[in-house]
């Protein structure tokens, strides 16, 4: 993994520092709230309803033991006990006080960690497959690019005050880990007519009040020409992108307006007359990023005793088979496999997870994953690196947590922004409803009988809960001081990804989880022998779903 060298060290350390004056000065009412604003976004601090949020960068989501530890340390001595993952594999700290954040900024510095890049109108915390580095199909590890466009970006003059927010996402493998389609840009790498890596670059993705699924920009760009590429790319946007009006100032408008075509003549020749080589990373740059991730050296397992004993564990604890079967996936290295830890218990908040529950993760981690966690943007946290002989261990020291609901992928595997518990943004509950949901399907038979369903719920337009890529979405909104939630079906977020359709008028808070059993069981009664909800969606249309939600109203 990624370890700073002396810049990220004394970067980090000056930005506490000037953070901390900064902190007094507002204390001291020497700065206004306004004049706050810009310089605690620049280090990840917000003003939510109730109190300030520090949003902590966990770049591509990769974390190590003892940085999940401190996490917990943070969540004890500063928070209330806990801290939430988000969909953009970072953490948010809900209640810090403000004259601990620089405090608690140093103690993330003691272990290579900060809040840069993770608010503010600049290029966010770049993120990446969870599986990256062990997927079997994987052409390279995409966190290699994603730490060289966070080197390349995180102090570029150009792009640190841009129109507004911009998000990118990495992908190394043709399924579509990252939601690559729903960022500004989005980078697959994939292999060109020779046979070597480039990258496909889509562009224009985004959610909020006005979806677009991102289209391709370039099918193949060499490496070499990544980082003049992205630069030409966002120089175009910031030369047209809007700055009068927030809610026209993401590129995906830019490029909807202009048109894909247009958008890409003007990139492709700020492209060429660029001095390509000034920008280019060097070769022995990236080389010296590359070794950091190479594959960790995992001892050599007798395959086949590793297997036999897991099957006969998992005869004897039909929940561990079940967790086998949900929770784990395949590693490119034979003998182990990628575990996905399940921030989702029933009746739970969607990726919350206690101080004592980032220790036991921490603590698997450093014994039986290569002392390596991933954040996903699914708000679940994977151990890549578990040998398949440990694999019962594992679940034995999570279940003593309530780490180990088997539910990866599953209706109960919810994404939820933090809504109207937290957000000043939002005007409906988010967390509420995944929970009353999750209760209403928490039989675990149920939930596999069900198969693969993706619900995600919003609290507001802003869609920080992606609830236009849900398989069934959730939007909550305010309607004349009344909650109401309107839903979408269809929606996708990998390779095949596409915005989901809204059903019609939306219902009241108490009617949702009934009426997303409905949609539930319709699907049960129409589905072909072993067809995805999904699927079935896109083969029936919207009509008997919709007879089912409105034909009594």
């Amino acid at each position: 993994m990624y370890r700073y060298d002396e810049f990220d060290a004394a970067f980090v350390a000056e930005r506490t520092q000037q953070f901390r004056t900064q902190v007094k000065r507002r204390l001291a009412g020497e700065l206004t709230e306004a004049e706050f604003k810009p310089l605690r976004l620049m280090n990840g601090v917000y003003l939510q309803l109730h109190a300030y949020m520090l949003r902590i960068a966990i770049p591509y989501g990769t974390l190590r033991p003892d940085q999940m530890r401190m996490l917990a340390h943070i969540a004890e001595r500063w928070d209330r006990g806990y801290g939430h993952f988000t969909t953009r594999q970072n953490i948010q700290f809900n209640w810090p006080k403000l004259k601990d954040v620089p405090d608690i900024l140093d103690a993330l510095a003691s272990v290579e960690m900060h809040a840069i890049q993770t608010s503010g109108n600049c290029i966010r915390n770049t993120t990446s497959d969870p599986y990256a580095g062990v997927a079997p199909e994987e052409i390279e590890d995409p966190r290699i690019t994603a730490e060289l466009i966070r080197q390349w970006s995180s102090l570029h003059p150009e792009f640190t005050f841009l129109g507004r927010k911009f998000k990118i996402a990495v992908t190394g493998s043709e399924h579509d880990r990252a939601a690559i389609k729903i960022h500004d840009i989005g980078i697959q790498i994939v292999r060109g007519p020779d046979g070597a890596p480039g990258y496909r670059v889509l562009v224009g993705g985004g959610l909020g009040r006005s979806p677009f699924i991102a289209k391709e920009l370039r099918g193949f760009l060499p490496k070499a020409d990544l980082l003049p590429y992205l630069e030409a790319a966002l120089r175009v946007y910031n030369l047209h992108g809007r700055r009068d009006n927030k809610y026209k100032a993401r590129i995906k408008i830019l490029v909807h307006e202009l048109g894909i075509e247009e958008y890409a003549r003007q990139v492709e020749a700020e492209f060429a007359r660029m001095d390509r080589a000034a920008v280019a990373a060097p070769a022995e740059e990236v080389a010296r990023i590359a070794a950091y991730f190479a594959l960790p050296e995992l001892p050599a397992r007798d395959t086949e005793a590793d297997a036999a004993e897991t099957r006969r564990m998992a005869a004897m604890e039909p929940e561990f088979a079940a967790w086998l079967e949900q929770n784990t996936a395949p590693h490119r290295v034979p003998g182990y496999r990628a575990v996905t830890v399940s921030l989702k218990p029933i009746g739970g908040a969607p990726g919350d997870a206690t101080a004592e529950q980032m220790r036991v993760m921490a603590d698997v981690a450093e014994h039986h994953s290569a002392g390596e966690l991933r954040i996903t943007h699914e708000q679940n946290v994977v151990l890549p690196h578990v040998a398949e002989g440990a694999l019962f261990k594992v679940w034995r020291a999570l279940r003593a947590e309530g780490l180990d609901t088997a539910n990866k992928g599953l209706v109960t595997d919810i994404i939820a922004c933090p809504g109207l518990d937290y957000c000043a943004l939002a005007t409906a509950r988010s967390i509420p409803v995944a929970q009353d949901i999750a209760n209403r399907f928490a039989e675990p038979r149920r939930q596999r009988e069900i198969g693969p369903l993706s619900i995600k719920i919003s609290g507001c337009i802003n869609a920080c809960g992606h609830h236009h890529v849900g398989h069934i979405g959730i939007l909550g909104i305010d309607k004349a001081g009344v909650e109401s939630y309107q839903i979408t079906l269809g929606g996708d977020a990998t390779e095949t990804a596409s915005l989901g359709d809204r059903t019609g008028p939306g219902f009241g808070y108490d009617e949702v989880p009934g009426v997303i059993e409905r949609v539930v069981d319709t699907y049960i009664a129409l589905r072909e022998p072993g067809e995805t909800f999904l699927a079935a969606y896109r083969r029936l249309g919207m009509a008997p779903f919709k007879e089912a939600l409105y034909a009594d109203h």
